[in-house]
């Protein structure tokens, strides 16, 4: 695996390199150790997945609150899909800013997102499939979110999108 941190200081790129011979590839897309030396969370109590069946469908902006704020490491593991992830912790050099990533089934990516980051995507194909690792249990009295067309951040999409849930369109503006 190879490792590049973003822009926004606690976040990585993560590039899996699989091997491939006549039967197709295998590739590593976690180990302890691996993240461990890059000072990473190892410890992960949830794995889910998400389905989208029409392409420019957007999830998010979503966090976990306080003593329930969550680490993900997030991959395409069908179709593709625009991530995004906004700094929300206080006092950060990065409070406020954005940053976006394709992961699709093919680069080979995935995001790892630390605690205090809201988190959404927009998928850029029919049929695609979205998978987590969550390091706290979810818990609903903590859910949250920030609205995906603030002004205040300002996030560039690719597109209008197609589906969105009657929730993530009310979610509330910020002040940043």
């Amino acid at each position: 695996m190879h490792f590049t941190e973003t822009e926004l200081n606690g976040a990585w790129l993560i590039e899996t390199l699989p091997h491939g011979d006549a039967r197709g590839s295998f590739a590593r897309t976690f180990c302890t150790r691996t993240f461990a030396e890059h000072g990473l969370v190892t410890q992960f109590v949830q794995h889910s997945a998400s389905h989208s069946l029409k392409v420019h469908t957007l999830r998010g902006m979503h966090f976990q609150t306080a003593e329930y704020a969550e680490v993900k490491v997030v991959s395409c593991t069908r179709g593709a899909i625009w991530d995004v992830i906004i700094d929300l912790r206080e006092g950060s050099k990065n409070f406020g800013r954005y940053a976006g990533f394709e992961l699709s089934e093919s680069n080979n990516r995935q995001l790892y997102i630390p605690k205090g980051f809201a988190h959404g995507f927009q998928t850029l194909r029919e049929d695609t499939m979205v998978s987590y690792l969550i390091s706290e249990f979810y818990h609903p009295p903590a859910a949250s979110g920030v609205r995906f067309d603030d002004p205040a951040f300002a996030i560039e999409w690719p597109a209008a999108p197609s589906v969105i849930s009657e929730k993530d369109q009310s979610w509330p503006l910020v002040r940043v």
